[in-house]
């Protein structure tokens, strides 16, 4: 069987698959499942386009991953054939363990478990299926390998997972500012002393990824109408778990059902939730959802009204704090409209906050290597005074109440 397929991608064009055991990965039921699960959680009910998946963008990264080690080689790095395919693993691998509507639900199934943890799990299972091939990858991914800058690659301030969804995610919303320049970003990298480093002439490219990134954060990531529906979603499931612990039967999948019905910790990741955790994607909620829209339960069929219909809670940002007699003033209003009790209004009317901080001084900076080979961080070596604003964090808050409130 021919495995050395190409793929045709929006984004690149054709992408071909590196090797057998690529191959036999992204056959495997667990990538599979990527399918089924959105990149972009609820943003396609911002933007329309925005129903691209996690397996989309995985592809996308084994693509870009290549054209590192390609560019990397011919500038004299040193990766041999079982470190390339180690980081052709981590970098497919690296999002494995997303559940349904990807970030929206992440510790809304599970308790406290993050995807990374999840994904980590998932490939010490393939790599007992594979026979160990997964090994080095695994150690690439827990940043236990003695080559620090290919951790850097899969999770860093410029790694190729960010190089892949800034562009991705652009061209399927159709937010033009965060269409980065993700090729020109490979062909300036370079190794000094184990730590990726980009050349000087790469430095204006570098400063389109980091306001592209802060510009994607605030109109789309953190867009207030795709904040209120993540929201709700968390609130649909939180509900489910409540009335389920209460007796109240609910429709559910066999995999959704049994996350409703245990409190799941990492501990509690045996072989038997790993796998049902693996069949369940967007599907089993959505379809959930549109059952428990008809529930007699006044909460729960009003939450997934809103979501299926898309009659989405009302939400205003702020710079400053939700005062409290605000917040006060929604709850009573709507607990005297509809004859309900705090606990079920709150599930309606709730104060949050969001930060965006498009680069992280403190942390695996990103670094200009200069012609005289002085390495200096993006924000010293840039011109554009803005950039040293950007490495702060920006909180804003949020208030979410009905419509029909004033």
């Amino acid at each position: 069987m021919n495995k050395l397929k190409i793929l045709n991608d929006p984004i690149y064009g054709f992408i071909t698959i590196p090797n057998s055991l690529i191959f036999d990965l992204i056959q495997h039921k667990y990538f599979q499942r990527l399918r089924r699960i959105t990149q972009m959680g609820m943003s396609y009910l911002v933007y329309p386009g925005a129903h691209h998946t996690r397996f989309h963008h995985a592809i996308g990264c084994v693509h870009l991953m290549q054209q590192v080690v390609k560019v990397l080689r011919f500038k004299e790095v040193t990766i041999s054939k079982d470190e390339e395919e180690a980081l052709y693993i981590a970098i497919l691998l690296h999002d494995i363990g997303h559940g349904p509507f990807s970030h929206a639900m992440e510790h809304s199934i599970v308790n406290g478990v993050s995807h990374e943890q999840i994904s980590l799990l998932f490939m010490e299972k393939l790599n007992q299926e594979f026979n160990g091939s997964l090994t080095l990858a695994i150690k690439i991914f827990k940043g236990e390998y003695n080559r620090n800058f290919m951790l850097q690659l899969i999770s860093g301030q410029l790694d190729i997972d960010r190089a892949d969804y800034l562009k991705r995610d652009s061209f399927y919303t159709g937010v033009a500012e965060g269409n980065v320049n993700s090729e020109r970003l490979i062909t300036m990298l370079n190794v000094v002393d184990d730590n990726l480093v980009i050349e000087e002439k790469g430095i204006y490219s570098v400063e389109k990824f980091i306001i592209a990134r802060r510009l994607m954060y605030w109109q789309v990531y953190l867009h207030k109408t795709g904040l209120a529906a993540e929201q709700l979603l968390i609130r649909v499931l939180k509900r489910a778990k409540e009335l389920n612990s209460k007796g109240e039967k609910l429709h559910a999948s066999k995999a959704l059902q049994f996350f409703l019905d245990n409190e799941i910790n990492i501990e509690d990741f045996n072989n038997e939730t790993l796998n049902l955790f693996s069949a369940l994607d967007d599907f089993d909620i959505v379809s959930a959802m549109k059952e428990w829209m008809f529930h007699s339960d006044f909460v729960l069929s009003n939450l997934c009204e809103m979501i299926i219909n898309r009659n989405l809670l009302k939400i205003k940002v702020k710079n400053k704090k939700i005062k409290t007699h605000l917040l006060e003033s929604h709850i009573e209003e709507l607990m005297n409209t509809h004859q309900i009790d705090r606990n079920e209004a709150e599930y309606f009317v709730f104060t949050g906050r969001i930060s965006n901080q498009a680069y992280h001084l403190e942390t695996q900076n990103i670094n200009i290597l200069h012609k005289s080979g002085k390495i200096e961080d993006i924000v010293k070596a840039s011109d554009q005074l803005n950039l040293k604003a950007l490495s702060k964090p920006v909180t804003k808050y949020y208030l979410c109440y009905p419509k029909q409130s004033k």
